[in-house]
């Protein structure tokens, strides 16, 4: 009998959850009216194993004043967006991404004198 070579180990990488393009399109063109409005200087895009983020800064070297991380295991249960302030306290959650925004949407509606 002819000894068979072992066969080799494929180490497959680790699921990461990303941002869809056309939800990249929708944080982008907020991201680009509150950096227009000055409100936003800085943001960051982060790719885990559970969830992605896409965090916002008003300055380069400061902790994010908002983060919405995308969860999909959640999609049937609270909602796979979550809108986090800078506190760490949960502002909105569900599975329109353009509803979640609707909180920081607001902050560009100004009363103009």
């Amino acid at each position: 009998m002819i000894p068979q070579p072992p066969t080799p180990l494929h180490h497959v990488a680790p699921e990461q959850i990303a941002f869809h393009r056309t939800e990249l399109n929708v944080l982008m063109g907020l991201y680009g009216r509150m950096v227009a409005a000055g409100e936003w200087r800085d943001y960051g895009l982060s790719f885990l194993r559970d969830f992605a983020a896409f965090s916002v800064f008003k300055r380069t070297a400061e902790n994010p004043v908002y983060k919405l991380e995308k969860h999909p295991k959640l999609r049937l249960k609270q909602g796979q967006y979550v809108l986090i302030g800078i506190d760490g306290q949960i502002l909105k959650r569900g599975n329109d991404l353009h509803q979640v925004l609707l909180t920081l949407e607001r902050a560009l509606i100004r009363i103009v004198d």
